[in-house]
């Protein structure tokens, strides 16, 4: 699968974005970075996954070859497409792989300070036409791209997790960005079968600003005893048709992302109806962070998940 998109003659010096994406890096091989890749693959893209240690991508494509065989096993995509989209994933050790690339995703961690020293360390094995994109689901795009060689062609493209089931893409232009890059991207995203949702370069964006306060509301509603887990949960999924209960969502999203966004929003907007619940900051402090660490909202440690309040 190539993305072409007709590329403006540009004065000689200035990064050219690519005529055509072929190949696409992604740095972070865990929960976000493995659907990513998933998608990229599955939709005929090269893709180089990069993390710190070749463990974790190849916990990344064992993962992601038994949910594309489960997929598969559900009649929501041929059988025969599997091993060849696993084929397309190859782990890349360092950056230095990523020389080939057109595109490449950030998918690390949501800490500032760790994708602005991803990003600064990373453009010096580019193609100068390379676009960059970052995958945050909260921070300033405009603030990450200054910290590039190519602010006009990095910008946000933040998936839903999980990514192979979730159809949105929210794609986010920095004040940089220029119209090329978004064309391209756009279309990348499309031909992943998925909808874009275009948002101004504000803190948590469109869905996270919508729907981490929601989360954060629910731990308050914990916090002050108003109610337990267990009520808060089937409350709203009983009483508004949600599919997850709020804690539910949190664990599944993981509290240390929960409490990342909801400081962004709170340091960003400088408003007080942000400000993180001090029950979500213990947890966090804990190291309870819901389902990836067995324990959070609930304890996953046993067949069946047990309210932990």
């Amino acid at each position: 699968m190539n993305v072409a998109v007709k590329s403006a003659d540009k004065p000689k010096g200035e990064h050219k974005t690519p005529q055509v994406i072929k190949k696409v890096g992604i740095i972070g091989a865990g929960q976000m970075g493995t659907g990513i890749a998933h998608v990229i693959a599955l939709s005929g893209y090269s893709v180089a996954l990069n993390d710190l240690k070749k463990e974790r991508v190849d916990e990344s494509v064992r993962t992601i070859e038994k949910f594309m065989n489960r997929l598969a096993e559900k009649g929501l995509i041929e059988s025969e497409d599997v091993a060849p989209a696993l084929k397309r994933i190859d782990f890349a050790p360092s950056f230095d792989s990523f020389g080939d690339c057109d595109l490449v995703i950030e998918a690390a961690t949501e800490e500032e300070g760790l994708k602005r020293k991803i990003f600064t360390d990373v453009c010096s094995y580019l193609k100068p036409g390379t676009l960059l994109a970052t995958n945050t689901s909260s921070i300033s795009i405009t603030r990450l791209a200054s910290t590039t060689d190519r602010p006009e062609h990095f910008i946000g493209m933040h998936f839903m997790n999980p990514v192979p089931l979730m159809e949105l893409v929210e794609l986010i232009r920095g004040i940089a960005t220029d119209d090329e890059t978004f064309t391209i991207t756009k279309s990348f995203v499309e031909s992943l079968h998925k909808t874009v949702a275009v948002s101004e370069d504000f803190p948590a964006f469109i869905v996270n600003r919508i729907l981490l306060p929601m989360i954060n509301e629910a731990v308050y509603t914990l916090y002050e005893g108003v109610g337990t887990v267990e009520m808060i949960d089937k409350a709203m999924k009983l009483g508004a048709h949600h599919p997850m209960g709020p804690l539910e969502l949190a664990d599944f999203i993981g509290l240390d992302t929960c409490l990342s966004v909801m400081q962004v929003l709170y340091e960003g907007l400088s408003d007080s109806k942000y400000r993180p619940c001090p029950l979500l900051v213990k947890y966090v402090e804990a190291g309870w962070l819901g389902r990836k660490t067995k324990r959070g909202f609930y304890d996953y440690r046993g067949e069946t998940p047990i309210p932990t309040r």
